[in-house]
């Protein structure tokens, strides 16, 4: 290629929205920060958690989870609960939370918080992938545009960039999907 230089297996599908799954632990939650979120279809998403990880073995037992995104404002606490880990911590005080409809734990300063029941797993050799389906979206009002639905220039969810290991900042609307180029 001539204009290109050839980088080796890498993924480059960064930046990824950052998020907090949360998930029962008996009475209390624990909290993970994963960026490896995404969209299977419209009603089902798909984390991907590495099998160390000891919300794992959560997970795949309560077969329920909350997916909390991640602003500006949360960024500290989501970092904190993404390098320490549960099986050295107890970190089900860091964020202030309440039981969402399907009973998983709902971060009180998300913006956006979904619960989700695990469907199916699709396992790689360090990782599980939990093919999950929405039960509900919970939205705090200033999340919203005036018509209710979710605005994620006011949101301005945090993003994760993996080659630098950097956290940024979206928002800027750049034009309607569909239409640039028509004029």
């Amino acid at each position: 290629m001539e204009n290109k230089r050839n980088l080796g297996q890498v993924a480059a599908l960064y930046p990824m929205l950052v998020t907090v799954v949360g998930v029962m632990t008996g009475a209390k939650p624990n909290w993970l920060l994963i960026s490896y979120v995404g969209h299977v279809s419209h009603s089902e998403m798909m984390i991907s958690c590495s099998k160390a990880h000891h919300s794992h073995k959560f997970i795949q037992e309560n077969k329920k989870l909350s997916i909390n995104i991640v602003d500006e404002g949360m960024l500290p606490e989501a970092d904190y609960v993404g390098r320490v880990s549960a099986a050295d911590a107890d970190k089900s005080a860091v964020f202030e939370y309440e039981l969402g409809a399907a009973g998983t734990p709902v971060i009180k300063a998300a913006p956006v918080t979904m619960e989700c029941s695990v469907i199916d797993i699709y396992e790689t050799e360090f990782f599980d992938n939990f093919i999950l389906r929405i039960e509900n979206t919970y939205a705090q009002e200033r999340a919203l545009d005036k018509a209710g639905k979710l605005d994620y220039a006011i949101l301005k969810p945090v993003v994760f960039e993996m080659p630098t290991y950097q956290y940024l900042l979206t928002g800027k609307v750049l034009g309607k999907c569909r239409q640039l180029g028509s004029q």
